[in-house]
Formats: C-alpha cells, sequence, structure tokens
C-alpha cells in the first residue's frame, strides 16, 4: 500500500524546492524554511516506518 503521507510530504518539499531555486531565494526565507521542516518530518517518517 502506497505511504500517503510520504508521498504528500516528498511532493510539497519538490514543489517548494522547484520555487526557490526558480526566484533564488535566500536561505532565511518561509519557503527554505519550510523545506527544513519538511526535510524533519521525512527523516522522522521513514525513522518510524523502518
Amino acid at each position: 500500500m502506497a505511504d500517503l503521507y510520504l508521498k504528500a510530504l516528498e511532493s510539497e518539499r519538490k514543489k517548494l524546492w522547484a520555487t526557490c531555486r526558480l526566484k533564488g531565494l535566500a536561505k532565511d526565507t518561509p519557503e527554505r524554511q519550510r523545506i527544513a521542516e519538511l526535510d524533519e518530518l521525512l527523516r522522522a517518517h521513514k525513522a518510524k516506518s523502518a
């Protein structure tokens, strides 16, 4: 069965990362901070799954 939560997190991260790259946003922007939060959520979810 597909892990929809994991897919949603990865999808949001990819979308935000593409936006940041396109606009050339700095590290202290809300978008980049959200990417860091998503990375932590992904790490925690993968650790819990394993």
